[in-house]
């Protein structure tokens, strides 16, 4: 269980104005058609984290556990300092055209959109962290659809009231916190 609410909290906060956050409000703005929307988030999201997860688990496997320590914590710290780097979109890459229909435009777009970014490094990290790769996997997914769901929902709403500033220094924080914790060797507290 541990994996799952660490996952989940660690990625609604990270991709808290992330690039694929934005393009949910673009996707929104394009075709306001919520459900398709939301449907495709979740489709690319679990193909994609499954994706990191399976990686995540097999380079716990390849290394060894002092190495593993080492990787994951200056991972974690590094992803710490890219949660610091604000994200930005270009309209382009929303996939205005409905060439593969709603549905299939925001699968393809979002899948594309989580290559190599913060939220599926993330998913790595932590499915190397955590032995539990589905509980990781599902964690991540359901905290990238906290973040997504009420993108696709209130859009530009919500960039006004929140300070993506302090969710980025939170998300931040935690990543450091968890990178301390695994190179001092207590991650078992956890």
């Amino acid at each position: 269980m541990e994996a799952f609410l660490v996952s989940t909290g660690v990625v609604a906060l990270g991709e808290m104005g992330d690039k694929t956050q934005l393009l949910a409000i673009v996707l929104a703005a394009t075709f306001r058609r919520p459900l398709p929307i939301i449907a495709g988030i979740l489709v690319a999201t679990l193909a994609n984290h499954a994706a990191a997860g399976a990686l995540g688990g097999w380079v716990a496997q390849a290394l060894g556990p002092d190495l593993l320590r080492w990787v994951i914590g200056l991972s974690f710290l590094a992803m710490a300092g890219w949660m610091l780097i604000p994200d930005t979109i270009d309209e382009d890459s929303a996939g205005g055209k409905q060439r593969f229909g709603v549905f299939g435009t925001t699968v393809v777009a979002f899948f594309l959109a989580e290559m190599g970014d913060k939220t599926q490094i993330a998913t790595v990290a932590l499915a190397a962290r955590y032995p539990d790769v589905v509980q990781v996997v599902l964690g991540t997914t359901f905290g990238m659809m906290i973040a997504n769901v009420p993108a696709v929902f209130l859009g530009d709403k919500i960039a006004q009231k929140v300070s993506m500033k302090l969710v980025h220094g939170i998300a931040a924080g935690i990543f450091a916190v968890l990178g301390v914790l695994t190179l001092a060797n207590v991650g078992k507290l956890f």
